[in-house]
């Protein structure tokens, strides 16, 4: 069953790249006193998710953080390195914290995932967004499968 908005997020670790190699971060560690804005996507380098859904969190994410936004998020099913080497080629700098759900195991407990198997990519991270104060889910929008339209930057600016 999905998380929904009044759900506590999961305990879970996740992985990103810091200057001085891998780091494991808790959803405790990422959650607990902040609001973040969290987004998720079926994979680095895919044409949606490049050309669009991560470019906007980008392009926007000092108008984000001024709404009151701590933290800005983006998460996939890759391991920490291609979600670093994503960054970096996206020029994400500080403006979005990489994580790396390399086992699916967020998306997994949050049950937003879905089946890329007949694409050759396995199990995935669903593409939505969501607004998460304190640890508990405020917002919440998945798209359609295929879609992209309430998760992006733009969608979660009206949110805030």
């Amino acid at each position: 069953m999905a998380i929904k908005v009044g759900d506590k997020i999961p305990a879970v670790e996740l992985k990103t790249m810091a200057s001085d190699g891998m780091k494991t971060v808790s959803t405790d560690e990422l959650f607990k006193g902040k609001k973040v804005v969290l987004f998720a996507l079926p994979g680095a380098f895919t044409p949606t998710c490049s050309a669009k859904h991560l470019p906007g969190f980008v392009q926007h994410a000092e108008k984000i953080k001024a709404k009151g936004v701590d933290t800005i998020a983006c998460l996939s099913v890759n391991d920490a390195f291609v979600m670093d080497a994503w960054g970096k080629s996206q020029n994400t700098g500080d403006k979005v914290v990489m994580l790396a759900d390399g086992n699916g195991d967020f998306s997994k407990a949050v049950g937003l995932t879905m089946d890329g198997t007949g694409y050759g990519m396995g199990l995935r991270a669903s593409r939505y967004a969501m607004l998460v104060d304190n640890g508990t889910v405020k917002a919440l929008n998945v798209e359609a499968p295929g879609a992209f339209e309430v998760s992006s930057a733009e969608a979660v600016m009206k949110l805030l």
